[in-house]
């Protein structure tokens, strides 16, 4: 019984996120089967992840010893920040962005937080099963909505990306929005690994940080929705509907 309850805590939040940011895709929700696709493979990449980064952790902890906060600053910003958020960068390129489902600037978020929901919930179900209940609650409001918001602030920048005028543009926004999301994620690591130099009240800055971040997330939703209608791609789902039809 336990473990069920461990389990269930451990992907319960994981399921809240991705039932709160899907639903806010209310004009052209995506297909179920796209939606478990890549979140099952955001569950897979967790595992490069962890031999990757065990690899350059090791090495950056060989290199930096004799220099803890440069240690500290390698772990949060490049063994956590750019391999977590390359790894899910590249499920949304690889699986979602060249699909024909991906035909609004909203995608990207929605595919971008799927593919972080699932990373998030494969490795909250490690931690809890490691470390028991008391870290369950403390992940499900600080380590699950990281992961959601820095990955689905990357997402906006895919899904403007998917419509720039130019292959240099494209290519400009991705990079900027990875870009923005290793700062997020590699900041929040070094808030809460600093406690080995600093305690543990840099980490209380993690609160604000998810705030701020999350408002700034919600901005960017209503911006991307407002870029769709005016653009007309829900009006395509129409015209695409009726010739189906015709068909």
């Amino acid at each position: 019984m336990y473990f069920l309850i461990s389990l269930f805590m451990a992907l319960a939040p994981a399921f809240f996120l991705l039932w709160y940011f899907n639903r806010m895709d209310k004009a052209k929700p995506e297909p179920k089967g796209m939606i478990i696709k890549i979140f099952l493979w955001g569950i897979f990449i967790i595992i490069p992840a962890i031999i990757i980064e065990l690899i350059i952790d090791n090495f950056y902890s060989t290199i930096l010893g004799a220099a803890p906060l440069l240690y500290i600053g390698a772990k949060s910003f490049i063994v956590a920040g750019v391999i977590e958020e390359g790894l899910k960068l590249w499920v949304v390129l690889q699986f979602a962005y060249k699909n024909v489902n991906f035909d609004e600037a909203m995608d990207g978020i929605v595919y971008a937080i799927v593919a972080s929901m699932g990373f998030a919930a494969f490795e909250n179900v490690i931690y809890v099963m490691g470390h028991g209940m008391e870290i369950a609650i403390l992940r499900a409001f600080t380590s699950l909505p990281l992961h959601a918001i820095a990955t689905g602030i990357m997402g906006y920048y895919i899904g403007q990306a998917k419509f720039a005028v130019d292959s240099r543009t494209e290519l400009q926004l991705i990079v900027k929005g990875f870009f923005i999301a290793v700062i997020i994620h590699g900041l929040y690591n070094f808030l809460i690994f600093g406690g080995e130099v600093f305690g543990f009240l840099p980490a209380l800055l993690n609160i604000p940080l998810l705030i701020g971040c999350f408002i700034y997330l919600r901005k960017l939703i209503k911006s991307a929705i407002s870029d769709d209608e005016l653009a007309g791609r829900h009006d395509n789902l129409v015209e695409i509907n009726e010739s189906e039809e015709e068909i």
